[in-house]
């Protein structure tokens, strides 16, 4: 096959393809692209942000200080729908320190399609989930959540550009609000990268 070929297939397969080839991707301000300077500090803090949860009530993202923050990106109809358990489980054990917020999304493949009713009943029913869910969300493109806005953008988090390749992908923010960590969709609480960096 010519290499013009290759090159012209290579470029037509979507970014969300291409992503799936790297699930356990880990970013952090120390393995940023050294080409491009680094921020230090976010120039928006976390804490100022708000959403709303399934059940329609405001939350003020300054409630979570002095605990850390995993943020995911969720789905009923994924290959990693079963993670929900997992973050559950995480989120029951160490609850007094971390919080766990999850954000159903329909962007990818509409693996997201239900009402927030429809979200919570499965959540609940099939995984017992406590952790705080809020509502469904665009993570990426023009409808950006402002959350997902401050979690990809380094002009607002200090650092960070990755946005969501796919559902279940997530950021860690530390106790006084500064993200510290981005894992694609294939790392849980027990891959040795998330471990690492939860220490």
């Amino acid at each position: 096959m010519r290499p013009k070929i290759i090159i012209a297939i290579l470029l037509s397969i979507p970014a969300w393809v291409l992503s799936c080839f790297n699930p356990n991707k880990v970013s952090s301000p120390t393995s940023a692209n050294e080409a491009s300077p680094r921020l230090t500090s976010a120039a928006t803090s976390f804490y100022s942000l708000k959403a709303k949860t399934l059940d329609g009530q405001t939350i003020s993202m300054d409630q979570y200080k002095g605990k850390k923050i995993i943020v995911l990106n969720t789905a009923s109809r994924c290959g990693y729908t079963p993670q929900y358990a997992d973050w559950e489980a995480f989120y029951e054990k160490n609850k007094d320190n971390i919080v766990v917020l999850g954000f159903p999304c329909n962007q990818f493949m509409g693996q997201e399609p239900g009402t927030a009713t429809d979200i919570q009943a499965f959540c609940q029913k099939n995984y017992g989930v406590t952790f705080q869910m809020f509502e469904k969300v665009d993570v990426k493109g023009s409808e950006q959540s402002p959350i997902y806005k401050w979690l990809t953008d380094p002009s607002q988090n200090g650092w960070n550009s990755d946005v969501p390749s796919w559902n279940f992908c997530k950021y860690l923010i530390d106790e006084n609000g500064k993200l510290t960590h981005f894992f694609a969709s294939g790392v849980t609480p027990a891959s040795a990268e998330f471990k690492k960096a939860i220490d």
